[in-house]
């Protein structure tokens, strides 16, 4: 389901060479014998995932259907940037179905926050909080002030119905709270760190909740298991991403731009920066993730990555069939000149601009550019695809000799912070 296309990278060296580097990490993950193998539970979850909480999920989400307006998803970092890139990218930016979803609990901002509770004032919402130990300080400051809103609101038996937590399993202060308010809980797996979590109930809850057909997405995510089992760079396109990456930063490209040419995409390149970034960015080793939504940011960005310092490749994250496509109509006066475009593809015009960008990006500018495409932007494509990125963001940050699975840094500004709030 998932094309890779490395011929537009420029590498000087063979990926065959990193054969026997592939199969010892291919294997590392695999028997869990690698560093942070506490946390691979991922590599198997698309055959052993919890089906009874799968089914839970969707009783849930059936239970609800027509009875809110507004979902709300509260949580930080992997505790959401996996649901809303899977909800964007599925549903559109303007789906006319109810409901909206608003992700919340991912900021200080008090206006932001305050924004938020005058829309929903006069709305019926149900509110899923995710977070693993219940103490992450933007999730839990939103939670209490959207708990007593809803308690305000409900009367306490609506309540227990509306508010729903995704938190560990037996521990912990949102596990703790759940249980005392009778929340229906679902499970983060203890072996599956935030940024691995999106196919667990961390994703799939909200996914299900906003109509979201989370059997298919599960099923793309079985069939990437399948496809890239097999540790053979011949034929293993994830593999492939993973070795180019090395390969391109040993040849000075310290910045890896993720390009999409469908808005809808925009939070699936913020996800990936996360789940590429917090992997590797260690020991001060690492390739900075970043992203751009062709061609609006081509008129902002377009100039530096064409003449700019020669500091990044990119990676375009391509879809073959759009969700919607269009015509572009024949206007007989044609005042604007634009009718050689008549009769057209809106899609068809969107692919030439992408052809033409790497043309101009790759022979005129010499920007390395790797090619991911995937059929469509349905559940199916979506769970493959996350399947994909995670097995090269682990076998590319074990060829790079660090561990992808903690995230030590992350901790100096909590301190920092924790210290200017009078935390005791």
């Amino acid at each position: 389901m998932i094309k890779f296309d490395f011929q537009h990278a420029h590498l000087n060296e063979n990926l065959k060479d990193y054969q026997e580097a592939v199969t010892l990490a291919h294997t590392q993950l695999h028997e869990k014998t690698g560093a942070g193998n506490d946390f691979v539970g991922w590599v198997d979850w698309p055959l052993n995932y919890d089906h009874e909480e799968l089914e839970r999920i969707l009783a849930t989400a059936q239970s609800l259907r027509g009875r809110f307006d507004v979902l709300l998803v509260c949580g930080i970092g992997g505790s959401y940037l996996g649901a809303r890139a899977a909800i964007e990218m599925i549903r559109g930016l303007y789906c006319p179905d109810k409901p909206e979803v608003i992700f919340i609990g991912n900021t200080f901002s008090s206006t932001y926050f305050k924004q938020v509770e005058a829309y929903i004032q006069d709305k019926d919402v149900v509110l899923n909080v995710i977070s693993k130990s219940g103490t992450t300080t933007e999730t839990a400051m939103a939670f209490r002030m959207l708990k007593q809103l809803m308690e305000n609101k409900y009367p306490a038996e609506e309540c227990r119905q509306r508010i729903l937590a995704t938190t560990d399993r037996a521990r912990g202060t949102l596990k703790e709270l759940a249980d005392r308010e009778g929340y229906p809980t679902f499970v983060i797996p203890d072996d599956i760190g935030g940024r691995f979590s999106v196919l667990t109930a961390v994703g799939l809850l909200p996914m299900a909740l906003s109509g979201i057909d989370v059997r298919a997405v599960m099923k793309g995510f079985a069939q990437a298991y399948d496809d890239l089992k097999n540790p053979d760079l011949e034929v293993n396109p994830a593999y492939q991403y993973a070795v180019c990456r090395r390969i391109l930063e040993k040849q000075g490209k310290c910045a890896e731009m993720l390009v999409s040419y469908e808005p809808q995409m925009t939070m699936v390149a913020e996800w990936w920066k996360q789940l590429f970034g917090e992997s590797e960015g260690k020991e001060g080793k690492g390739i900075l993730p970043c992203s751009a939504n062709f061609s609006t940011d081509l008129h902002s960005l377009g100039q530096f990555i064409q003449e700019g310092r020669k500091m990044l490749y990119e990676t375009l994250l391509l879809v073959e069939t759009p969700t919607l496509d269009g015509q572009f109509p024949y206007d007989e006066a044609d005042l604007d000149h634009m009718n050689y475009l008549a009769g057209k593809s809106l899609d068809w015009v969107n692919k030439m601009a992408c052809q033409g960008t790497l043309e101009a990006h790759e022979v005129t500018g010499g920007v390395p550019n790797l090619i991911i495409t995937i059929p469509d932007m349905k559940e199916e494509s979506f769970g493959y695809m996350c399947y994909f990125f995670f097995k090269a963001c682990a076998v590319s940050v074990y060829l790079l000799g660090v561990n992808p699975f903690n995230q030590p840094g992350v901790e100096v500004y909590k301190k920092n912070m924790f210290r200017l709030l009078g935390k005791h």
